[in-house]
């Protein structure tokens, strides 16, 4: 894949995702936000929240890889290639893996008091990586190096960081989406025959 048809692929993502939480969760009560189906799962604001204490590092890391990048002809149509490690973060963390993966201590939002103003941070985010994906449209994506953030001697190429952001978002947000459906069966009266 080209490197310009990975970041309209991703681009897209991303808008869609921004849809479906502007949609699905800004209207909805705190108390909804914040309600769990047991001690050990997340809830919106957690699964948000999450995905929030990601983007504040994987972000930056992005731009310092886009800032010491210096673009050439023809960069932009080249072949966007994933390495071993990519592709493996990346399959590990696509929504369609429904493989659990344990979550960092620092990087779990368990019984966070959290308020509304993580949706707003999370589509904050949303806007930044959407400025980043415009900004590597003049790169070839295989280039550029982007830290993993448990282990930082493990690096990225650009197109598997932002691709990797993206899938991992994917699969939280459809989290956060299951957490508001099985809210909004615990509220729904019972049928009457």
């Amino acid at each position: 894949m080209k490197s310009t048809e990975r970041i309209q692929k991703l681009r897209n993502n991303i808008e869609t995702m921004v849809e479906t939480v502007t949609h699905e969760f800004i209207a909805l009560p705190q108390a909804d936000l914040n309600r769990k189906e047991s001690e050990t799962s997340w809830s919106i604001l957690e699964c948000l929240e999450h995905l929030n204490r990601y983007s504040r590092y994987y972000n930056a890391r992005m731009a310092d890889a886009l800032d010491k990048l210096k673009p050439r002809v023809g960069d932009a149509h080249a072949e966007a290639r994933s390495t071993w490690l990519g592709r493996k973060f990346i399959a590990m963390m696509h929504p369609s893996n429904m493989k659990k993966q344990k979550t960092l201590k620092h990087m779990n939002p368990a019984n966070s008091a959290l308020t509304s103003a993580v949706i707003d941070e999370f589509l904050h985010h949303q806007k930044t990586l959407l400025v980043l994906l415009a900004r590597a449209s003049a790169f070839n994506l295989s280039q550029g190096s982007v830290p993993v953030e448990f282990l930082k001697l493990l690096r990225m190429n650009l197109g598997d960081a932002l691709e990797f952001v993206t899938v991992h978002q994917q699969r939280h947000v459809r989290q956060a989406l299951r957490a508001k459906a099985q809210n909004t069966h615990r509220h729904e009266p019972a049928l009457k025959i």
